[in-house]
C-alpha cells in the first residue's frame, strides 16, 4: 500500500531546518520501521496543492498503529508543529510500490481522473484511498522526464507536479543509501 503525507510549512525562518530534520532524520527512521519498504520526499513545482509530499510503501494500516511506528516514526514534529499547515494523510491501494522519482524526473499527479495525464503522453497508475482521510478518494500518477515537462502554467488545473527532494530510501538489498537533494 502507498502511505502519503502532505503538508505545507508556514515559517520560512525554520523551514530549511525542518526540511533537514524530515529528510535526514525522519525518513531513515521511518524506513527502519517493520512494514515500511520505501520512503521518499517530494516538493511541489505547481500551486494548488500542499508544498510537500512524502510517499511510502508500507504493508498496511496496522504498521501505522503499531508501537514501533509510534516510537520511531510517528510524530516527532513538536518543535515545528505550529508551522505545519494543510496536513493530510492517506493510505492508498492499487500500487505495490511507490514510484521512485529520480533527479531528472518529476511526478505528475491528478485527483480528478487519468485524462490529463494521458493527454501529456503518460500512462498513469491509479490508486484508491482505503484508510485515514480517504480524500482524495482516487489519484492517478506517473513519472515524466523533466525535460518533457511543459511550462507549469500551461498544465491542466487538475495536474500537480512534484520534484524529488530525496532519493527513494529502500529497505533490504537496495539499502537506505543515497539521499540527495
Amino acid at each position: 500500500m502507498i502511505y502519503t503525507v502532505e503538508c505545507s510549512f508556514a515559517d520560512p525562518d525554520s523551514e530549511a531546518e525542518w526540511n533537514d530534520f524530515y529528510s535526514l532524520d525522519k525518513l531513515p527512521a521511518l524506513i527502519s520501521v517493520s512494514g515500511f519498504h520505501t520512503s521518499q520526499r517530494l516538493k511541489a513545482l505547481s500551486g494548488g496543492c500542499p508544498v510537500y509530499l512524502a510517499l511510502h510503501t508500507i504493508d498496511g494500516h496496522d504498521v501505522l498503529t503499531g508501537e514501533e511506528y509510534r516510537q520511531k516514526g510517528g510524530g516527532n514534529f513538536a518543535r515545528w508543529q505550529q508551522h505545519i499547515t494543510d496536513w493530510h494523510r492517506n493510505l492508498y491501494d492499487g500500487l505495490d510500490r511507490a514510484l521512485a522519482v529520480g533527479a531528472d524526473e518529476v511526478l505528475v499527479v491528478s485527483a480528478t481522473g487519468p485524462q490529463s495525464l494521458i493527454g501529456l503522453g503518460l500512462t498513469p497508475s491509479a490508486m484508491q484511498a482505503v484508510e485515514l482521510e480517504k480524500f482524495p478518494a482516487q489519484r492517478w500518477l506517473a513519472k515524466m522526464d523533466r525535460t518533457r515537462l511543459p511550462a507549469i502554467d500551461r498544465l491542466p488545473d487538475d495536474v500537480h507536479v512534484y520534484e524529488a527532494m530525496t532519493a527513494q530510501l529502500t529497505k533490504g538489498d537496495d539499502s537506505a543509501a543515497g539521499q540527495g537533494r
